[in-house]
C-alpha cells in the first residue's frame, strides 16, 4: 500500500475514533480502571410512578447495548491505528494476505480481507 492512501486512511480512523469518543462521553463518563470502557449511569429514580420508572430502565438498557457496540467499534479503530504504527496495517488477521484497497477505503478498520470476512 503506498504511503499516501495509507495516511488518508490513518486520518479517517483518527476522525472516527474523535466521533466515536464524543458520542460515547455523551452516553457515560471513562472508566478510570479500564482503559477503552465507558460506564453508563444507572439512572436515579425521583419517586415517579412504575410505568416511568419501567421506562427508565428499559432506555438503560438500549443507551447501554449501544454504548457496547460503540466501544466494540473503537476498539477496532484503535487496533488498526496500533497496525499502522507497526507496519501490520491492511493483512488479513487469518489468512494473512492484503486486504483489498477498496474493502480498506470503504472500512478502514477491518481486519479481515472480503473472502476471511464471508
Amino acid at each position: 500500500m503506498d504511503k499516501k492512501l495509507k495516511e488518508k486512511l490513518r486520518e479517517k480512523l483518527r476522525e472516527a475514533k474523535e466521533k466515536l469518543e464524543r458520542r460515547l462521553d455523551s452516553l457515560g463518563k471513562r472508566s478510570k480502571k479500564v482503559k477503552g470502557d465507558w460506564i453508563t449511569p444507572y439512572p436515579k429514580f425521583d419517586g415517579g410512578g412504575i410505568e416511568e420508572e419501567a421506562d427508565e430502565v428499559e432506555e438503560y438498557g438500549n443507551i447501554l447495548s449501544v454504548g457496547y457496540t460503540l466501544e466494540l467499534e473503537l476498539k477496532k479503530i484503535n487496533d488498526s491505528l496500533e497496525k499502522i504504527k507497526k507496519g501490520q496495517y491492511g493483512i488479513c488477521e487469518k489468512c494473512k494476505k492484503p486486504i483489498s484497497q477498496a474493502r480498506l477505503r470503504a472500512y478502514p478498520q477491518a481486519a479481515f480481507c472480503k473472502k476471511c470476512q464471508e
